[in-house]
């Protein structure tokens, strides 16, 4: 019982992790489905469709740092872990930001790419707005990243 917080500490650690990984292998792999149909009739669109294919897995990326910066914080990562049952609550909800907008803007940035794929086999000259179109639904992940961020490095100025 005394570790109940270092087990919610890792559990969000884990999720952040997790969820945003299983949304970028979503969305990644919906842009390869339309991505292999492209380069089946024209392998020269190739490292186009390349591009846009792994603008979702950047927030596999993402949820990846936040759990390790919340390892480093807790202690786990070269030091001596000691979190409290609230700061590990506090580190738990610190990383869901990243885990679920994560998931979800993952599995868009797929759908939205797999679109902007099609767009890149029909019109070559139009990647760039394919792209913006993409690159749009990864602001929101940005954003749920800087949240998560901001919340872990501020539990450590708590006094708790």
């Amino acid at each position: 019982m005394d570790n109940l917080g270092l087990v919610f500490a890792l559990l969000g650690a884990a999720l952040a992790s997790l969820m945003a990984g299983i949304g970028s292998a979503i969305g990644v792999g919906k842009a390869g489905q339309a991505a292999a149909g492209v380069v089946t009739e024209d392998p020269s669109k190739f490292s186009k469709v390349l591009i846009m294919q792994l603008l979702p897995g950047t927030q596999g990326i993402y949820g990846l740092l936040i759990a390790f910066i919340t390892l480093s914080q807790i202690g786990l990562l070269g030091g001596s872990a000691d979190v409290s049952f609230a700061e590990g609550l506090l580190y738990f909800a610190s990383c869901l930001p990243i885990a679920f907008v994560g998931l979800l803007s993952a599995i868009s940035q797929g759908k939205a790419a797999a679109s902007g794929i099609m767009l890149v086999a029909k019109k070559p000259d139009q990647m760039s707005k394919a792209m913006i179109f993409a690159a749009m639904v990864e602001t929101y992940a940005i954003l749920a990243l800087l949240v998560s961020i901001l919340a872990i490095f501020g539990i450590a100025g708590l006094n708790i």
